[in-house]
């Protein structure tokens, strides 16, 4: 038993596991939605929950989305994930934190990071040569389904990898932690981009509009100037109100 639970602490501390971890979460929540996508031109009842109705996932389309996420792990985020684990090995804490304070600190990574992405998307997005050299392939599709959610140039997959990462340091977080954090996180990312408005979908559940899930992420794909905040819509909602003032104020004086 020792020997065995050795061995599961040694693959947790390998280089190996956070790529593996990330890689089969990511495949694990696209499979879903790319049976919907399957489906959807089948099935009506699939295909009603589908945002953008005339939209059709080839796999042509999958496959060049997920060959671009297949590179990024292994020429990139493998050899970085090597380099840290050679720099800073992983310690793993005797004792796990509570339940409370394992959800308190994961939705503070969650708001820090939408923080996070919000400020790098209006950047990539109101700056022109960010946006062609860095941003723009991750909009050559109008209609996200759920492969596009890592269809992006290397810089942005590290930018928001790094956010995602060190977040968690920032904040204090038990390993245990990071986990809950990471694993959302990628969850949400590829719900963000699935290209369906399901009834229990995360925007559904949370009261007040204050998550904005498919519909509010599918529109930025389609209309690009809108919608900058991957979860929430605090950020949105302000910036759109201070363009307001700011266009009221030049008209004004």
């Amino acid at each position: 038993m020792s020997r065995c639970i050795r061995a599961q602490e040694d693959f947790l501390r390998s280089p190996l596991f956070p790529v593996l971890f990330s890689m089969t979460l990511y495949l694990s929540c696209c499979l879903p939605y790319l049976c919907l996508d399957t489906l959807s031109s089948r099935v009506a009842l699939v295909h009603r929950y589908k945002i953008q109705s005339q939209s059709r996932v080839t796999w042509a389309m999958a496959w060049s989305c997920l060959a671009t996420s297949l590179h990024t792990h292994a020429v990139f985020i493998f050899p970085l994930s090597v380099l840290h684990w050679y720099w800073r090995p992983v310690v793993l804490p005797a004792q796990a934190p509570g339940s409370l304070r394992v959800a308190w600190d994961v939705l503070a990574c969650l708001l820090l990071f939408d923080l996070q992405y919000f400020v790098w998307h209006v950047l990539h997005h109101k700056v022109p040569w960010l946006y062609r050299t860095f941003h723009k392939v991750h909009h050559r599709y109008t209609a996200t389904f759920a492969l596009t959610t890592e269809h992006s140039g290397i810089w942005e997959t590290l930018s928001l990898g790094l956010f995602a990462a060190v977040n968690p340091n920032l904040l204090g977080c038990h390993p245990l932690t990071k986990m809950f954090f990471f694993t959302l996180n990628i969850w949400l990312s590829v719900e963000d981009h699935s290209g369906y408005d399901l009834p229990w979908a995360p925007h559904r559940l949370v009261p007040f509009g204050l998550y904005g899930g498919s519909p509010h992420h599918d529109l930025h794909h389609l209309k690009f100037m809108v919608n900058y905040a991957p979860y929430f819509t605090h950020w949105d909602r302000l910036f759109v109100n201070m363009h307001n003032d700011l266009l009221f104020l030049r008209i004004l004086y």
